[in-house]
């Protein structure tokens, strides 16, 4: 099977910056005028420290009258200003733009992600922690959000502002600028080397990331067994642990960033004191004027500081490159149930089913299925019993298309099931499970799914049938009563009969019931047998079941036993055979006769 493992591995730069490019050309118009802003920016930018030198020169001129002067700094004044008032303007229009399109761009991404996860199947998303993609979906897409909305135009913008001091640099004084170059080489070793370790230690930190939320994730879920068993300390060592490892990845990266720093700091500070000595000699010398060598020392001040800026850039961009991959990881695991090219669509179906000589395994070489085969009639209810691991459950699971068959045929009235559209497959399939999930919200909301065509008199009619009302309209607000995380303020049989209305007002071809009245008191369970028998005449149904009391009215019943069926008949034909069904229920019988 094919998971996300397969597909983690590491990924070069240019590979993680093209597939993030394509994000972005949707919005290639939007970037051009963005492109366009930066470079009108860029140029006033440069502006002010060649008017500021211009000044000192005015200033210091032997030649100019006092009226001269004045005249000129008036001009330099006020072209510095518009300077700054209109590259300010220029740079707030280019952030809302970018922060606009940025933000789209990663909203489009984020559905990208989750598009493609409610698309794997159920086999690929079990065997990754939740954690995880939610990681995959909030935390790194978030990364990726910082990188679109200011470091993929600041890093163009300062390499080009960095190569246009270069030039004017070189055309105020070669001579001084050959000097300065001489740093250079020092700031490119230290930016590779940066560019080296920072990637390894972001992958290390989302790594890290990723196994916290993952960790939370199950054991916030799961904090009632641990409070049972009394791990608390346990569960605490292990937290401490994982915590531990983040703090480290951390450090690290921290590290990494704290001797670039400084390094291009210093690198810096050296070509400013090689400005200002080798400047004052060639002022001293008449060759440049005092104002020129302002400009020109100004100049080198914007040249590092870009380069320290890139820096920071260069920080977020390793992070988003790191969160870039794993995301990358989950698009690039493909689906293991896929509908075929020409995958018909189903009105409905009367729901006749055939299983012929079905075998399937989840892993290599241990075989779930072994040769099913058996027909189910429209409007018959049929169960499945067993012992644990016999394979019932695994049939339900095939019929929806969790999983896919390695041998033999499922057929719905007639029609191979990889034949039919998943979405209109499963459209026309009620299922029931042992394990209700009900999402955070209102009853109604979790009747209907938030689907706007079921209307409210549908709703109660549905759960009156299946008789969800007797508690419903006992609670507060009745439909509308919150339900909180998974449910916990109703219990299972209250979230039972919720997901029997759920699955009754969509009308279904075909029921599924698994395991459906496993946890729940005798009382709920006669009620869920009175719902049951009135469901049974509506559409063909399929029934997982521990407790035999509840199918012995199955139109027929299949014994499962080590992923092969052993007997089929009614209730009572298997009963005198006196074989696997019979034994099952004389020691259920045994059971609630001493129960009781």
């Amino acid at each position: 099977m094919k998971d996300f493992k397969d597909n983690t591995r590491e990924r070069s730069d240019k590979e993680v910056l093209r597939r993030l490019i394509r994000y972005m050309i949707p919005y290639k118009v939007q970037f051009i005028w963005i492109t366009i802003m930066m470079f009108i920016g860029i140029g006033l930018q440069l502006l002010p420290p060649f008017l500021i030198g211009f000044t000192v020169d005015t200033v210091a001129s032997d030649i100019l009258t006092q009226d001269e002067k004045l005249y000129r700094i008036i001009i330099m004044g006020a072209s510095f200003i518009v300077a700054l008032v209109v590259g300010n303007l220029v740079n707030y229009y280019q952030s809302i733009m970018l922060q606009k399109v940025g933000q789209q761009t990663v909203v489009t991404l984020r559905n990208d992600v989750f598009t493609h996860i409610e698309n794997l199947s159920i086999g690929q998303i079990n065997e990754v922690p939740v954690g995880k993609l939610v990681t995959r979906v909030s935390n790194d897409t978030n990364t990726i959000s910082e990188m679109y909305t200011s470091v993929a135009v600041n890093l163009i913008k300062n390499i080009i502002y960095i190569f246009a001091i270069l030039i004017i640099l070189f055309t105020i004084s070669w001579k001084i600028t050959l000097y300065v170059m001489i740093i250079l080489p020092f700031v490119v070793i230290a930016s590779i080397l940066f560019r080296k370790f920072s990637r390894a230690s972001y992958r290390k930190v989302r790594a890290n990331v990723s196994e916290v939320n993952a960790f939370l994730s199950e054991n916030l879920s799961g904090m009632k067994i641990t409070q049972i068993f009394n791990q608390e300390e346990k569960k605490k060592r292990e937290f401490f642990r994982k915590t531990t490892n983040l703090k480290k990845s951390y450090l690290r990266e921290i590290l990494v960033f704290g001797i670039y720093r400084p390094s291009i700091y210093l690198a810096s500070m050296i070509g400013t004191i090689l400005v200002l000595y080798i400047g004052y000699q060639e002022v001293m010398a008449g060759i440049i004027t005092a104002g020129i060598l302002f400009s020109y020392y100004t100049y080198v001040g914007d040249f590092f500081q870009p380069i320290q800026q890139l820096a920071e850039e260069f920080n977020i961009l390793q992070n988003a490159f790191a969160s870039a991959e794993k995301i990358f990881d989950v698009l690039d695991t493909k689906p293991l149930i896929n509908d075929e090219e020409d995958a018909i669509e189903l009105e409905s179906f009367s729901g006749r089913i055939e299983f012929k000589d079905v075998w399937f395994k989840y892993i290599e070489d241990e075989w779930v299925l072994k040769g099913i085969s058996f027909k189910v009639n429209p409007g018959d209810t049929v169960a499945f019993v067993g012992a644990t691991g016999s394979g019932k459950t695994t049939i339900l699971s095939l019929i929806v298309r969790n999983y896919d068959i390695q041998k033999g045929q499922i057929l719905i009235d007639g029609i191979d099931i990889r034949r039919i559209k998943r979405s209109s497959l499963r459209k026309h399939i009620g299922q029931m499970l042992q394990d209700v999930f009900l999402f955070s919200g209102t009853i109604m909301d979790n009747i209907t799914l938030k689907d706007d065509e079921i209307t409210k008199e549908e709703v109660v009619a549905a759960s009156e049938y299946v008789g969800a009302n007797t508690f419903i309209d006992k609670i507060p607000d009745n439909y509308d009563h919150v339900v909180l995380e998974r449910g916990n303020n109703f219990s299972s049989g209250q979230r039972q009969l919720i997901s029997f209305a759920r699955a009754l007002v969509y009308n279904p071809s075909l029921m599924i019931l698994d395991e459906a009245t496993a946890n729940i008191d005798s009382e709920t369970e006669e009620l869920i047998q009175e719902s049951l028998e009135k469901m049974m005449s509506i559409s063909t149904m399929l029934i997982v079941a521990h407790r035999l009391s509840t199918i012995q009215h199955s139109d027929k019943i299949i014994v499962m036993q080590k992923g092969e069926i052993k007997e089929e008949g009614s209730h009572q034909e298997l009963l005198k055979l006196k074989g696997l069904y019979y034994n099952l229920y004389r020691l259920q019988y045994d059971e609630e006769i001493q129960n009781n």
